[in-house]
């Protein structure tokens, strides 16, 4: 596995380190190319961290914001993870940035996948930071077990930047970025927190089939390294 593992006493230490190390590689693209990509995962466990990035004080005009995955809501929905990045993350200095989002006008999320291909076509890759999350049942971006498409949404030759999938159960459809498009990063990281997402990944880590749980096709890949940061 082309792992690393870093962890932390507590949530805190990591949100410092990790918002400070996402500056400093996008101040680093900034400085090669003109401009920076950062791209984010929804859920709880990354609020701390938009907090804290929203406040470092980097060139954010020439930086653009997306995300990995979204939930096919209106984007002042409360589940929508637009939403949650618009109000979390694009504010204080962090408002310059521009952002791109997943959620277009069409009915569902598969019906919408040729527009949201063509705005992800807009951010240059690969991205610069890439930022995941995992969900307990080994999800990550909207690649759940058991989903219908996974199977063409982890094919690395897809061709493909993003599908709309469902969970087995789905409150909502989702819209997520394709394996070989995340995997399309310089920098690429997984943000988790408390003892059981530890053990989750561990099992993760462990021997069995990928499609069981999906955020293997991250931790078996060779092709970009992963950095973890984990704390209780």
């Amino acid at each position: 596995m082309n792992v690393t593992f870093n962890d932390f006493p507590d949530r805190r230490k990591l949100v410092v380190r990790l918002a400070d190390l996402v500056g400093e590689l996008l101040t680093d693209a900034i400085t090669a190319n003109g401009r920076a990509s950062l791209v984010v995962s929804g859920g709880s466990t990354p609020v701390a961290l938009f907090e804290q990035l929203s406040g470092i004080d980097i060139s954010w005009q020439d930086v653009v914001i997306s995300l990995v995955d979204e939930r096919w809501v209106e984007p002042t929905e409360g589940d929508s993870n637009e939403l949650l990045v618009r109000s979390r993350l694009l504010k204080d200095k962090a408002a310059a940035a521009s952002f791109i989002g997943m959620k277009n006008g069409a009915s569902t999320a598969s019906e919408g996948e040729v527009e949201c291909e063509r705005n992800l076509q807009k951010i240059p890759r690969p991205f610069d930071v890439l930022i995941l999350g995992m969900g307990g049942d080994g999800h990550t971006a909207s690649l759940f077990p058991g989903a219908e498409k996974l199977a063409a949404a982890t094919d690395t030759n897809s061709g493909r930047s993003c599908m709309g999938l469902a969970p087995l159960m789905p409150l909502h459809e989702r819209m997520s970025l394709t394996l070989p498009v995340i995997l399309d990063s310089r920098h690429l990281f997984l943000h988790i927190v408390g003892e059981d997402k530890k053990n989750v990944l561990e099992t993760a880590m462990a021997e069995g089939l990928v499609e069981e749980m999906p955020i293997r096709f991250v931790l078996r890949q060779q092709s970009t390294p992963l950095s973890i940061y984990w704390a209780p």
